[in-house]
C-alpha cells in the first residue's frame, strides 16, 4: 500500500483529499506566487491525533510533507513540489482556553490570529502579535516564521509571546510543553528552537501565547519629516516621552504610491506612524514640532482615523494594489537603514531601468521592506534584484530576513547572513529531528 493509500484507510477521505477533490482548495503558492504545482494530496487533520497519524505513515514510507499555515508568507516556505503532500491546520482551530490568573491563552494552530485577538480582548486582553495579514495568518504559521509584526518594538516578536508549544516530529511523536511559565529554565528550549523553522523540524498543533492587559489611552498619528535625521530624532525622542506601541516609517515613494495624498496634499521625504499608550501623544508631538523634528502631523480623533492612516501603511488602498511585485524583508541596523535605501534605490534603478522600488518598514525595530515594481517579472531580473538587495545587506551588516523566514527563495541567500559552522550546526539539528528528511524538504537549508 503507498502513503496515500494508507493515510485515506487511517484518517479517511474527507481527511486526506486527491484528484478532482483538491480543487478550489489546495493552494499553489504561497503570497509570493512562486509556487507552481499542486500536492500530491491534502492533508486536513482534525486533531492532534491525527496530525500524528498522517506524519507516523508519511515517515515510514519516506514521503516529504509541507506544513501550510494561511499561506501569507513571502518566501516560498509553503510551496509544494512535485509529489509533496501538504498538511493544512486550517481546520484544527479555535481558542481552548484563556487563563486571566496566567495571562494566557491555549490556542490551536490553524487558529486566524485575527480570530484569537478577538478572544483575548472579549476576555479583557491584548494578544500582542499583531500582522497586516491578522484576518488569514493562522498562529502555527506565525510561530513557524517566528512572525514580527507591527508591534515588536514593545512586545517582541512572537517568540517573546509564546509561553508554551506542542509540536509533532516527522515520525509522529507529539512533543507537548503547554507550559504557561514565564520561567521555565529546564533544558534544552525545543519551544524556541521550533520556532522559526519554517516547518522543517516538527509541525506545530497547540501553543500557549502570552497576554498583556488592554493597554489604555492608545493614540495614533502621522508625521510629516523631512529627512531621516529628523526620523531617528523622532524615534529617540518617543522613546524618552512616551510607551511607544508602533513606529512605522514610509520613504515618499511608498507614502505617495499607497495613498499618502489622502493625509498630506504635499508628499513629505518621509512618513511616520507614531502609536503610544498612556496617553502622551499630544505633548510629545507639540515637543517635536517645537524642535524641529516633525513639519506636520495629523493625531487621530476616532478609531476611523487611525485606521485611515494604517490603511496607508499596510498598503490596503486601491492605488497600492500594483502588478507584478517582488518583495523582500529585511534587517538593517538603523542608523544606516537610510542609506541602505538610497544605495539600494540607486542600484536597481541603473540594472533595471522599468523597474520601480519602494522603502517602508517596522524601522523602530530594524525592519525594512522593499516592493519592487517590474513589469513582467522575469526570472533573471528577479535574481538581480535579489543579488543588489542581499549583497547589500551583507556589506551593511544585516540579515536578509526579518519577518517572512528563509523558505526556498532566500535559500541560496543565507550564507550572507549565516557563518559556514552556523550553518552545519543548522543542517545537524535538521538531521537529528528529521533524519528522513521528509518535513519541508528544500526550505531554510
Amino acid at each position: 500500500m503507498d502513503a496515500v493509500s494508507e493515510l485515506q484507510a487511517a484518517l479517511g477521505p474527507q481527511t486526506v483529499l486527491t484528484g478532482a477533490a483538491l480543487a478550489g482548495v489546495a493552494q499553489r503558492s504561497d503570497a509570493s506566487g512562486t509556487g507552481r504545482d499542486l500536492p500530491l494530496a491534502l492533508l486536513r487533520p482534525g486533531s492532534v491525533a491525527d496530525v500524528s497519524t498522517a506524519l507516523s505513515i508519511c515517515h515510514r514510507h519516506r514521503q516529504p510533507v509541507v506544513p501550510q499555515g494561511g499561506m501569507t508568507g513571502l518566501a516560498g516556505g509553503a510551496n509544494c513540489r512535485p509529489g509533496d503532500i501538504a498538511l493544512s491546520l486550517a481546520r484544527l482551530q479555535g481558542v481552548e482556553e484563556i487563563d486571566p490568573v496566567a495571562g494566557a491563552m491555549v490556542v490551536r494552530a490553524g487558529t486566524v490570529l485575527e480570530t484569537a485577538q478577538n478572544a483575548a480582548e472579549a476576555a479583557g486582553f491584548l494578544l500582542p502579535v499583531d500582522l497586516g495579514a491578522r484576518g488569514s495568518c493562522q498562529i502555527g504559521g506565525n510561530i513557524a516564521t517566528n512572525a514580527g509584526g507591527l508591534r515588536v518594538i514593545r512586545y517582541g516578536t512572537v517568540r517573546e509571546n509564546l509561553l508554551g508549544l506542542e509540536a509533532v516530529q516527522a515520525d509522529g511523536t507529539v512533543l507537548s510543553h503547554l507550559s504557561r511559565m514565564q520561567k521555565d529554565n529546564t533544558g534544552y528550549d525545543l519551544r524556541n528552537l521550533i520556532a522559526g523553522s519554517e516547518g522543517t523540524l516538527a509541525v506545530v498543533t497547540r501553543a500557549v501565547l502570552r497576554l498583556r492587559p488592554l493597554p489604555e489611552g492608545i493614540e495614533t498619528a502621522v508625521c510629516a519629516l523631512d529627512s531621516y535625521a529628523a526620523v531617528l530624532a523622532l524615534m529617540a525622542l518617543a522613546r524618552k516621552r512616551v510607551m511607544l506601541s508602533a513606529f512605522e516609517v514610509m520613504w515618499a515613494d511608498y507614502f505617495e504610491v499607497c495613498g499618502g495624498r489622502r493625509l498630506f496634499a504635499d508628499i513629505p521625504p518621509f512618513a511616520v506612524i507614531v502609536e503610544t499608550e498612556g496617553g502622551q501623544l499630544e505633548p510629545f508631538l507639540e515637543t517635536a514640532l517645537e524642535e524641529g523634528i516633525v513639519s506636520d502631523a495629523l493625531v487621530a480623533q476616532s478609531r476611523a482615523d487611525a485606521r485611515r492612516f494604517w490603511e496607508v501603511r499596510e498598503g490596503a488602498l486601491p492605488e497600492a494594489q500594483l502588478p507584478d511585485i517582488a518583495n523582500f524583508d529585511l534587517s538593517l541596523p538603523v542608523a544606516l537603514t537610510d542609506d541602505y535605501v538610497r544605495a539600494c534605490r540607486a542600484r536597481i534603478a541603473a540594472a533595471l531601468p522599468s523597474a520601480r522600488s519602494f522603502f517602508f518598514g517596522h524601522v523602530g525595530d530594524s525592519n525594512l521592506h522593499i516592493m519592487v515594481e517590474l513589469p513582467g517579472l522575469p526570472e533573471a531580473d528577479v535574481h538581480a534584484l535579489d543579488r543588489i538587495a542581499y549583497d547589500l545587506v551583507r556589506d551593511m551588516g544585516g540579515v536578509v530576513s526579518a519577518e517572512h523566514g528563509i523558505g526556498t527563495l532566500k535559500r541560496d541567500w543565507l550564507g550572507h547572513s549565516r557563518s559556514t559552522g552556523e550553518l552545519a550546526a543548522m543542517r545537524a539539528i535538521k538531521a537529528a529531528l528529521d533524519p528522513a528528511g521528509i518535513l519541508n524538504p528544500g526550505k531554510v537549508l
